[in-house]
């Protein structure tokens, strides 16, 4: 082997050793900690809206440095949409807010989750109940037509701390009236309702307490919860899941699973702080 053959092995290194790699196609900065990001997708990809993948990059070690992140596509989009926070300090988030089209990130084409479909049981209401980048796999789920078919009214609570973090979520919803795919489907049926906790906003509060005090029903002007009508997924923080699972309960849904469908379904692996 010459010298020059050496050199070329080494430089084609990095794009030929990325396992699983998948191609950055867009990147969009929402706030200094917010950002979304689109990569193609596997063709032998299959998945259900709410699911999650392992995404990463190399770490400084040369080791994939993977974590759990909700695909915010719908199933039948030809692309993979991610929403994530960024961690300054964070092992992955550091160096993956930095992406650019053309870009490659590792995606292992390996879909699972519990904040599908099937994991509820019939009802006629559905409650998306998330914070901060929770939203992602309800992104996915207010653009796929069987949560309109399956549901007569889907309702998005997301609260966050600031107005601006609320903007891609907002402007998701917004865009469903005029999606050629289900936007007739979608019609009056969404409901959203956005809060903030820090920022003054139209809409204030913790969706625990907007839930337990009745708010959110009386602005709507929706009937409470009820076991028989209500089915609701739940992504956020650890202590998120727990407030929300008890007031959840409070109104008597019990919890399920992909094995077991009952009235509500919580996502456990969550991408939060640290990352």
């Amino acid at each position: 082997m010459n010298d020059a053959s050496t050199v070329n092995d080494v430089q084609a290194t990095p794009v030929r050793m990325l396992p699983d790699a998948q191609e950055v196609t867009s990147v969009q900065h929402w706030t200094d900690r917010l950002f979304s990001f689109r990569v193609t997708r596997p063709q032998s990809l299959r998945f259900r809206s709410g699911e999650f993948v392992m995404i990463g990059l190399l770490g400084e070690n040369g080791k994939p440095l993977l974590r759990a992140y909700s695909i915010a596509s719908p199933s039948w989009d030809e692309e993979l949409e991610f929403y994530s926070i960024k961690v300054p300090d964070g092992p992955l988030t550091s160096k993956l807010q930095h992406i650019q089209p053309g870009d490659q990130i590792i995606l292992r084409p390996k879909p699972v989750g519990t904040l599908v479909l099937d994991a509820l049981l019939p009802g006629k209401r559905l409650w998306f109940l998330a914070t901060g980048t929770g939203i992602a796999p309800f992104a996915s789920l207010m653009r796929d037509p069987e949560t309109y078919e399956k549901y007569d009214q889907v309702i998005m609570m997301h609260t966050c701390r600031e107005k601006a973090e609320l903007e891609y979520g907002r402007q998701l919803v917004e865009s469903l009236k005029d999606d050629p795919l289900i936007g007739e489907m979608v019609g009056d049926k969404l409901k959203y309702y956005p809060t903030t906790t820090r920022e003054e906003s139209d809409r204030m509060g913790r969706i625990t307490d907007n839930l337990a005090s009745g708010k959110v029903f009386e602005d709507l002007g929706i009937p409470p919860m009820s076991a028989e009508n209500d089915r609701a997924m739940v992504c956020g923080s650890m202590a998120f899941n727990i407030d929300v699972k008890a007031v959840l309960e409070g109104f008597g849904l019990r919890e399920g699973a992909n094995s077991e469908p009952l009235e509500y379904v919580v996502e456990k692996a969550f991408v939060g702080d640290g990352i």
